[in-house]
């Protein structure tokens, strides 16, 4: 009996350290797991959809090789106070521990697309900077500013399209927006300095009319102690029912066809498009560009003047004129300045 005993015991006993140091292989595999750091693939982009299960962010990360193992990951989040796990895009490209990737996502660091829109942007450059910028194809992005009118409809209830109210500024996007979402941004942003400047239905029964001039003269001169002079140019010549003779508004009617080449020749003034201010008296059917708060400002309080023409004068900025004769003489001086002389 008492060599049984002590058989029972020594069978207990390594029974024991057998469990112990199971036990403890088992612990350092989990604290492995959780603590040692892992470097995730380069350039690692995880997009988390709104509404994802733990166990589906789990086996995402998982999948990217940011985690080592999907079930730690959830029992880490079992095992500690629940915060929701934010939807988003994230970037990995440090190494982090399992609990460092847990706290990016419950706090919400996602990383956003940083779109940079200068004034008098096209629609197409806008664009295309979505397209660089990882948000989705130009074409898709075209699509909607062509198509989402409802978005102005109350302030500018004859827009073609959104061209005009894509306000220039700075964006910050996440690929979990939508690009109607993103367009709903940009014209936000317009609604919010028109608001400033006093441009709306209210105060001014066309402002489809303002944006249209404004995008003249924001592609017309980047100096912007100029746009209220310049602006003053095309509503006297509409007052007196001249052609406005405006070089963009040809350029954005052969965008709209897809013709453009990169410059402007004698031929395309000739085109036949609404757009063609050449051809077409008044302002075009639409804005020609995006334009910002200085050129908006200035097509709604143009100087008082009787100025029908202007010339660049080689420095950036424009001479003006009351007559054709006037003009002439500084279209003269203008290429003299360029040494072209007399041809």
């Amino acid at each position: 009996m008492a060599i049984q005993e002590a058989l029972y015991t020594k069978i207990l006993r390594t029974l024991i350290k057998l469990f112990l140091v199971a036990a403890l292989a088992a612990g350092g595999w989990v604290a492995w797991q959780i603590y040692a750091p892992i470097t995730p693939p380069a350039n690692t982009s995880l997009l988390l959809h709104p509404g994802y299960s733990t166990r589906r962010i789990a086996a995402e990360l998982k999948k990217a090789g940011v985690i080592r193992n999907e079930r730690i990951f959830w029992l880490w989040h079992l095992l500690h106070p629940k915060p929701t796990l934010k939807a988003g895009e994230y970037r990995f490209e440090r190494e982090a521990t399992l609990p460092q990737v847990y706290g990016r996502i419950a706090r919400g660091d996602i990383y956003f697309h940083v779109v940079t829109i200068p004034e008098g942007y096209t629609m197409f450059d806008i664009a295309k900077a979505m397209e660089e910028a990882g948000l989705g194809p130009a074409a898709d992005f075209l699509q909607v500013a062509q198509t989402q009118t409802q978005l102005i409809s109350d302030l500018a209830p004859q827009a073609r399209s959104l061209e005009g109210y894509l306000f220039p500024n700075t964006y910050q996007f996440t690929r979990t927006q939508s690009l109607e979402e993103m367009a709903a941004e940009m014209v936000h942003q317009f609604r919010q300095v028109a608001l400033q400047i006093g441009l709306n239905a209210g105060a001014n029964s066309d402002v489809s009319k303002v944006v249209t001039m404004a995008s003249i003269v924001e592609k017309e001169t980047a100096a912007p102690e100029e746009r209220p002079r310049v602006a003053s140019v095309y509503y006297n010549r509409l007052a007196q029912n001249m052609a406005l003779d405006a070089d963009p508004s040809v350029i954005y009617a052969e965008l709209l066809t897809g013709t453009y080449q990169g410059s402007l020749h004698h031929a395309d003034l000739a085109v036949n498009s609404p757009y063609n201010t050449y051809r077409f008296p008044g302002l075009p059917p639409g804005p020609i560009g995006n334009p910002g708060k200085s050129a908006l400002e200035a097509a709604l309080h143009p100087e008082s003047t009787k100025f029908l023409y202007f010339v660049s004068n080689g420095n950036g900025h424009h001479r003006f004129a009351r007559s054709l004769e006037e003009h002439n003489r500084n279209v003269a001086a203008y290429r003299r300045s360029l040494g072209l002389g007399k041809r």
